[in-house]
């Protein structure tokens, strides 16, 4: 065997994703684009929106963005005709925008709206049949779903449709609260089991600082209110993110993708 050909099959089993095509578009030339769009096929795309906020003293404030990322990414190789538009960083904070945890970058709601309006434009314009709107934050999930239906209103006519993927949120976290209840573990609304298990799984000690994981305000059950006699931790953290695991953030991961992929699929195949 030649040298040159042992050498690129051994570069192959170290590296086995590097011929991969890549879906990112931000990742990809123009040409490589219209290639796409034109010649192969890949007329969705997904505009999956992420966000900077704080995730308790454990977690990189990324994390909505960097699962967004992941999640798309696996979501467009899993339909097999989609690309990816560049994550949205920004999203409507709420509560996270405290001193108390510097770091957290939000935008209004009416903001987050306005650029996910001007990208679905844009990808009108680059030949994309049909655009998703995914959101990754509790905010903003409700101005998603109204620009879906204003946007699809305006170009359907024109042949190009916009989608909202609410179960990629909803519909995941409802039945993940489901498996955790099953499995004796805590619930959480922010910073618990859920977001910290997946960045685990996606990174490791480079997303979370495991020796700062601790526990966070219990979330109540549905109807109670908070004491207000019982001091609070009040340390960003709604839940009990020490349960966390690698592979129960690979089980929502791929929760997630899989339940994107079926409501995406389902849509498109509706509206056809």
């Amino acid at each position: 065997m030649k040298l040159s050909v042992l050498f690129a099959l051994l570069s192959a089993s170290l590296c086995p994703g590097q011929n991969t095509p890549p879906v990112e578009i931000e990742l990809m030339t123009y040409p490589e684009i219209d290639s796409a769009i034109h010649q192969q096929g890949k007329t969705t795309v997904i505009v999956y929106n992420g966000g900077t906020e704080q995730r308790g003293p454990h977690a990189v404030l990324g994390g909505h963005t960097i699962m967004a990322r992941a999640t798309a990414t696996e979501i467009a190789r899993k339909l097999g005709n989609a690309l990816v538009a560049p994550v949205l960083p920004f999203s409507p904070a709420g509560d996270h925008l405290n001193p108390k945890w510097p770091g957290t970058a939000g935008i209004s709601a009416d903001l987050y709206s306005a650029v996910n309006e001007s990208i679905v434009d844009s990808m009108v314009v680059n030949g994309f049949r049909n655009i998703v709107l995914i959101g990754g934050h509790g905010g903003g999930q409700k101005e998603l779903e109204a620009l879906a239906g204003r946007m699809d209103a305006k170009y359907g006519p024109k042949g190009a449709h916009v989608y909202y993927c609410g179960a990629a949120y909803f519909k995941v976290r409802a039945d993940f609260d489901a498996w955790l209840t099953a499995n004796h573990l805590p619930l959480s609304t922010h910073a618990g089991i859920p977001d910290t298990s997946e960045l685990m799984y996606l990174g490791g000690d480079k997303y979370i600082r495991k020796d700062k994981i601790v526990a966070g305000d219990p979330v109540l059950p549905p109807g109670q209110r908070r004491d207000p006699n019982t001091p609070r931790v009040n340390n960003g953290v709604i839940g009990d993110p020490r349960p966390s695991t690698p592979a129960i953030g690979k089980r929502l991961f791929d929760m997630r993708v899989a339940y994107a992929v079926e409501d995406i699929q389902r849509m498109i195949a509706a509206r056809r």
